[in-house]
C-alpha cells in the first residue's frame, strides 16, 4: 500500500500545466489549508464553526417543509396505512426486519423503523416526519463537510461541497417529502462509511482494524435504510485511486466483505421489486436500444440539472412513443455522452480530481439510469442525492485550489465569493421548491404545469380531490370537490385509456353519485383492463350489495380479498356486507381485521359500534365510537350516533351535547329528537 512518502499529488498533470494552475496539495490529512479570515477564536475552532454554520444554513432555507403535510405520493403507502408502523404487537420490529415485509416494493427496515417510533409517538403528525427528515439532512450535510475536509484538508473545498449538498434544490424532494426519508438516512451513513474508510487507508496499523469495523457497520446501517448503498464498494476503489493506493489482490480481498453485503441487498431489493411488479415502467416497453438512448438522456438531465437547477418536479414521465418508436432527438444523448467522455479523457484524464469527482458520480448514479427500469420515471431529483457529492468536489477542488498558492490567493476570494453567491441563490429556490411539496394539490398542480401531457398527475390529483370529497360535509363544497375529481380522472384516462386506476376510481365516484348501474358499466370496463385487480372485485362487491344481490357481491368481496388481503377498505366493506346479511360474528371479525390493518380510519370504529349497540353492548360501543370520533372529529354521524347511545344509557346532557354538535358539522338532526332531549 502507498505510504505518506510515495503518495502523488492528487492533480497529476504535467510539468507545463502546474505553472499555470495552482498546485495540488500532498494527501490531504498531511495538509491543511490556511483558514480564511481573522486568527484567534474562529482559527481555533473553524472545524467546528463551519460545519455548525453550514448546517444551520441548511435548515434556515428548507424549514419551510415543516408546515408541510403528508401527501398521497408514497407517503400512504410509508405511513399512512403502513401496518409496519402501526403494528402494537410484542413481534412488532422483529415484522419490520423480516424480509418477507417490504414496503412498495423496497427493503428498507431501519427507514420503516424510524417511522415505526415516530407514529407510536406522534401518530400521523406531519411536521415530526419533515422535522427528523430536516435533521437528518443536516446531519449529512455537516458529515458531507467532514468527509471533503478528511479526504483532502481543504476547509475551503469542504465548505463549498458542504453548502453545495445543504442547499441544492435537488436535494428538497429527499428532504421536504416524507417518504424520501430513506434517502437522507442511507445518505448519512454512506458518507460516515466513506470518512471512515478515508482514516482506515491513513491509520497506524494498531488502530486499522477499528476503522475497518466502522466502514463496515456504517455500510451495513446504511443498506438497511436503502439498498441503493450497495455501490459503495465500488465508490472505496474511486477513493483509493485518489489516496494513490496501487491495484492488488489486497485491496480487492478487503473489500470482499462489502461485495457480499451488495449481493446480499442487491438481491433483496430486486426481490421486493418483482414482488410488487415494479420492475416496469407505466407506459410501453422499450428496446434495450432505446432504453441506451433513454440511459443517456437520463445522465445527460442529471448533468444539467446540477448547475441550472430548473424545471424540477416529482414525476419526470417516459417520452411517449411517436409511430411505435422512441422520438429521434433522444438518440442523440447517446452521442453527447461519448462527446464528453472524449473531452474528458482528452483534457482531464490525468486530473485526479475531475476523475475523482466524475467516478464517485457514475458509480453513484448509474444504477438509477433506468436501463433496468424500475417504476414509471424515467428520472427523480432525489436520486442525485449522494452522487452528486462528487461533481461537488470537483468545483470545491478547483476554487480551493487557488488557496493553496500565496500569489492566487486574490483570485482564490473572488472565485469563493461567487461561489456563495451562487450557493445561497439555491437555497432560496430550495425554499421555494419545499414550498410545492407543501400538499398533494400543490405538488401534483405543479407536475401538471411541468407535464400536462402525462396521466400520473390527473390520477393523483383527483385522487386527492375524491379524499376531500368524502370528508367534507358542506354540500357547496363536496360538490366542487367531486366535479374537480371527476374532472382530473377523466383528463388521466384521456391520456391514457387503459390506465385502471382512474378508471376504478370514476367508477366509485359514480357509486357514489347513486349512478350504480354507470358504476358497474365502469368496474366492468376496468376488468377488461384486468381481470386481476383487487379493487374492481372490492367495488363491484359494493355495487352488488346496494342492488341486494347478495350472492354476487359475497363473491366479489372474497375474490377481492383473496387478490389482495391487505385492505382496510375492502375488509371493511366485507364487514358491513356481512352485518346486512345478518351474519354479525362474521362481521365482528372482519371489522376487527379492517382496524388492525389501520387503526386510523374511523368507519370500522363507528359500525362495529353501531352492531354493539344492537347487541346491547354499550361498553364496547362507547369505546368504539369515542375512539372514531378521536380519529375523525369532524365527522358528525359518529356524535349523532354516540348521542343514541348517551340516551339509550339515559344521559341526556351528553346525548344533547352531541346531537347538536352533529348539527354543526352539517349532519341533519330531526328536531322531534331534540326535543326529546331537552
Amino acid at each position: 500500500m502507498a505510504n505518506k512518502n510515495n503518495r502523488q499529488n492528487i492533480n497529476n498533470s504535467s510539468s507545463t500545466a502546474k505553472k499555470t494552475t495552482p498546485a495540488a496539495p500532498q494527501p490531504a490529512a498531511r495538509k491543511t489549508s490556511p483558514p480564511v479570515g481573522n486568527k484567534g477564536f474562529f482559527s481555533k475552532y473553524s472545524n467546528y464553526l463551519i460545519p455548525a454554520g453550514i448546517g444551520l444554513l441548511t435548515y434556515l432555507f428548507l424549514q419551510t417543509c415543516l408546515n408541510n403535510e403528508l401527501t398521497n405520493w408514497d407517503d400512504l403507502g410509508y405511513i399512512i396505512t403502513n401496518p409496519l408502523i402501526k403494528d402494537t404487537s410484542a413481534d412488532a420490529i422483529k415484522n419490520i426486519f423480516s424480509t418477507n415485509n417490504p414496503v412498495m416494493g423496497n427493503y428498507h427496515p431501519l427507514t420503516i423503523l424510524l417511522y415505526y417510533f415516530e407514529y407510536g409517538k406522534y401518530g400521523l403528525e406531519p411536521w415530526i416526519y419533515h422535522f427528523d427528515s430536516l435533521i437528518l439532512h443536516v446531519l449529512c450535510t455537516i458529515a458531507v463537510y467532514y468527509f471533503i475536509k478528511t479526504l483532502t484538508g481543504r476547509t475551503v473545498a469542504a465548505t463549498i461541497v458542504a453548502l453545495l449538498f445543504g442547499l441544492h434544490p435537488m436535494h428538497v424532494e429527499s428532504v421536504a417529502w416524507a417518504a424520501g426519508r430513506k434517502d437522507v438516512l442511507y445518505g448519512l451513513f454512506f458518507i460516515l462509511s466513506l470518512t471512515a474508510y478515508v482514516k482506515y487507508i491513513r491509520a497506524e496499523a494498531n488502530k486499522k482494524a477499528i476503522w475497518y469495523i466502522a466502514v463496515l457497520v456504517s455500510f451495513a446501517v446504511s443498506l438497511l435504510a436503502k439498498s441503493v448503498a450497495v455501490t459503495l464498494p465500488v465508490t472505496l476503489f474511486a477513493v483509493d485511486y485518489l489516496e494513490n493506493r496501487k491495484i492488488s489482490w489486497r485491496l480487492l480481498i478487503e473489500k470482499l466483505p462489502h461485495f457480499g453485503l451488495s449481493l446480499l441487498f442487491g438481491i433483496l431489493s430486486i426481490k421486493a421489486q418483482k414482488d410488487v411488479g415494479a420492475l416496469g415502467t407505466l407506459d410501453a416497453s422499450f428496446t434495450v436500444l432505446e432504453r441506451t438512448a433513454l440511459g443517456c438522456y437520463a445522465l445527460c438531465t442529471y448533468l444539467w440539472k446540477v448547475v441550472v437547477p430548473a424545471g424540477l418536479c416529482n414525476f419526470y414521465p417516459y417520452p411517449l412513443k411517436v409511430g411505435g418508436s422512441l422520438p429521434a432527438v433522444y438518440y442523440i444523448y447517446p452521442v453527447i455522452i461519448l462527446g464528453l467522455v472524449f473531452a474528458v479523457l482528452k483534457f482531464a484524464r490525468k486530473n485526479k480530481a475531475v476523475i475523482f469527482g466524475l467516478a464517485f458520480f457514475i458509480i453513484n448514479i448509474i444504477l438509477l439510469l433506468q436501463f433496468l427500469p424500475v417504476g414509471g420515471a424515467i428520472i427523480s431529483d432525489r436520486y442525485g442525492y449522494i452522487p452528486y457529492v462528487g461533481l461537488f468536489f470537483i468545483l470545491g477542488w478547483y476554487v480551493s485550489g487557488y488557496f493553496e498558492v500565496k500569489e492566487k490567493t486574490g483570485t482564490g476570494k473572488v472565485l469563493l465569493g461567487i461561489t456563495l453567491g451562487y450557493c445561497l441563490i439555491l437555497g432560496f429556490v430550495s425554499n421555494a421548491r419545499c414550498k410545492d411539496w407543501y400538499d398533494s394539490v400543490s405538488l401534483w398542480k405543479d407536475d401538471i404545469e411541468k407535464h400536462p401531457e402525462a396521466p400520473v398527475g390527473y390520477f393523483y390529483l383527483g385522487q386527492e380531490y375524491f379524499t376531500r370529497y368524502e370528508a367534507a360535509t358542506n354540500p357547496n363544497k363536496k360538490k366542487a370537490l367531486a366535479d374537480s375529481s371527476m374532472d382530473n380522472f377523466n383528463l388521466s384516462v384521456a391520456r391514457k385509456p387503459d390506465y385502471i386506476n382512474p378508471i376504478i376510481c370514476i367508477a366509485e365516484l359514480q357509486r357514489n353519485f347513486g349512478a350504480v348501474d354507470d358504476a358497474k358499466n365502469t368496474y366492468y370496463k376496468a376488468m377488461k383492463i384486468n381481470a386481476n385487480n383487487e379493487s374492481v372485485y372490492l367495488g363491484l362487491g359494493v355495487i352488488y350489495s346496494i342492488k341486494h344481490m347478495y350472492d354476487s357481491a359475497g363473491y366479489c368481496f372474497i375474490k377481492g380479498l383473496a387478490l389482495k388481503p391487505f385492505s382496510p377498505e375492502g375488509h371493511s366493506n366485507y364487514a358491513n356486507y356481512l352485518d346486512i346479511t345478518g351474519k354479525l360474528d362474521s362481521s365482528l371479525k372482519e371489522y376487527a381485521i379492517a382496524i388492525e390493518q389501520n387503526p386510523d380510519a374511523y368507519i370500522p370504529y363507528l359500525n362495529r359500534g353501531r352492531i354493539f349497540m344492537r347487541q346491547n353492548k354499550p361498553d364496547d360501543a362507547m369505546k368504539d365510537l369515542d375512539r372514531a370520533i378521536e380519529k375523525s372529529p369532524e365527522s358528525g354521524d359518529v356524535y349523532l350516533q354516540r348521542s343514541k347511545l348517551y340516551l339509550s344509557k339515559n344521559d341526556k346532557v351528553n346525548a344533547l351535547k352531541d346531537a347538536q354538535k352533529a348539527g354543526t358539522l352539517g349532519i341533519q338532526v330531526d328536531q322531534n329528537y331534540l326535543n326529546q332531549l331537552k
